[in-house]
């Protein structure tokens, strides 16, 4: 119970791709039945990766706390210590989001000039951005943030 472990989250990540596999074989289900591809979505498939995407969004929480955290929190201060390679990788990081800022730049100026508006790739694009951004924050923390871990006594006031 107060143990930070990767085994429920990865399960969790499991069952997302399961999820996800499943939706995909309804979609080819469906496609057999028909005789070809239908261009909306069945209940079913929208269930199923409704149900895989909260999956996999609490696997990604519970292993980002897991490596962030470790396999058990210990009260009191804890400082970083210091290291090259994060370093490195930050500034790697760094200069990936100043190309894709760049780029998405580049994406509104040319939809703004042609008209033609590619948001699929204006959406991936920043979609990337926010990858890097949080991994430059998760690394921050884990490399370069203090930590205080705070306990409460085990015996609550409540009678129960």
């Amino acid at each position: 119970m107060y143990r930070n472990d990767p085994i429920v989250p990865t399960f969790a990540l499991i069952l997302a791709a399961g999820l996800f596999y499943m939706a995909y074989l309804d979609g080819l289900h469906i496609a057999r039945l028909l005789g070809h591809t239908p261009q909306e979505l069945s209940v079913g498939q929208i269930g199923l990766m409704a149900f895989g995407g909260v999956f996999l969004l609490y696997g990604l929480i519970g292993l980002v706390s897991y490596w962030l955290e470790g396999v058990e929190l210990r009260p009191g201060r804890h400082f970083p210590t210091p290291s090259t390679a994060p370093v490195a990788v930050g500034v790697i990081l760094v200069l990936l989001l100043t190309a894709l800022s760049g780029f998405f730049v580049r994406l509104i100026v040319y939809s703004a000039q042609t008209g033609h508006n590619p948001a699929w790739l204006q959406g991936l694009v920043f979609g990337a951005i926010s990858l890097v951004v949080a991994t430059l924050l998760g690394i921050y923390k884990k490399y370069f943030g203090r930590d205080e871990v705070v306990t409460e006594e085990e015996k609550s006031h409540f009678p129960w």
